[in-house]
């Protein structure tokens, strides 16, 4: 499928494609803000998707010859089916306090200083977007975060240790968690431990060959929805006790989801994977309604214990 730029954001750059045929991709034109709907037709709630990785850029969002990358393609899919638009982009201009306006959620899959210039050669977002961004989360729009989301904007200081909450970045905050490392590719389990969140209503623990991420700083008031079972894992960054991998959080009035999974393209055709995150993005819209009280400290009591450096209780 080959995007076609969108009228009235930024030509240059962003990209808006409504899904094709199950064996083809239609690029069709941009559906200005604001338009008047036909008779019948619902107003739908717009996503915006950013997948610019100033560092490390996984295949999944990897573009090709100016077509949308492999999970654009399905989220956009996943939203005609679900009663959202997708607008897809690796241009960090569309960050302004106008553009944002414009949506009711973000999706990001990213990595690396979004605010800087790398070796992506994609626009960066402005820090005063950055800014923006963080304001209309807490306001009360939504903001979803998919894998290497939280390798964005890293806290000040050493890698291997948690920060003090006022020293995170802003984005780490919001966000909920901060990546560390990852090992090798292996299975690991996920253990359920909120059952009525609508991502997992109905699923069972399950094992799941991914590319797992070790976390920290992670927010006091998360509230965990599936956790890695570390038990029996290789590598020392997973020595250590059961660790949220999926949560969700109030970000002042606004709703915050996070995914750990997402690495590889066949996650992404997993069904458990999609029920997570279509779960998820319903929730941030505001679709259906969850219960998001913190319970780390009850359900992953050692969570925020690093490897050989365990926090010290207050």
């Amino acid at each position: 499928m080959r995007a076609r730029e969108p009228r009235g954001v930024d030509r240059r750059s962003a990209l808006k494609v409504l899904a094709g045929a199950a064996l083809g991709w239609t690029a069709l034109p941009w559906a200005p803000i604001g338009r008047s709907l036909q008779a019948g037709e619902k107003d739908k709630k717009r996503v915006l998707m950013f997948t610019r990785c100033q560092g490390y850029e996984h295949s999944v969002v990897r573009r090709k010859n100016g077509d949308l990358a492999y999970c654009e393609k399905i989220l956009v899919e996943w939203g005609e089916k679900n009663g959202f638009e997708v607008t897809a982009t690796k241009d960090g201009r569309l960050f302004t306090e106008g553009n944002i306006a414009h949506y009711d959620a973000f999706i990001f899959y990213t990595s690396g200083m979004l605010t800087e210039k790398g070796g992506d050669n994609q626009p960066p977002m402005p820090a005063e977007g950055k800014t923006a961004l963080l304001e209309a989360i807490a306001a009360g729009k939504g903001f979803v975060g998919i894998h290497s989301a939280h390798d964005s904007f890293h806290s000040k200081g050493p890698g291997d240790e948690n920060q003090p909450e006022e020293k995170r970045d802003p984005y780490i905050r919001m966000i909920g968690g901060e990546f560390v490392v990852h090992g090798e590719q292996q299975e690991a389990e996920m253990k359920i431990l909120s059952p009525e969140f609508p991502s997992v209503k109905g699923l069972k623990d399950f094992r799941l060959l991914e590319e797992w991420y070790a976390h920290k700083n992670f927010a006091p008031d998360l509230h965990v929805v599936l956790a890695m079972e570390t038990k029996g894992m290789k590598g020392p960054m997973y020595q250590r006790p059961l660790m949220p991998s999926t949560w969700a959080r109030k970000h002042q009035k606004g709703r915050v989801f996070y995914t750990s999974m997402g690495h590889r393209e066949d996650i992404w055709l997993n069904e458990s994977f999609k029920k997570i995150l279509l779960g998820g993005i319903a929730w941030t819209l505001g679709d259906v309604d969850a219960d998001v009280t913190a319970n780390m400290a009850k359900v992953t009591p050692g969570a925020t214990e690093l490897p050989g450096k365990p926090v010290e209780k207050k």
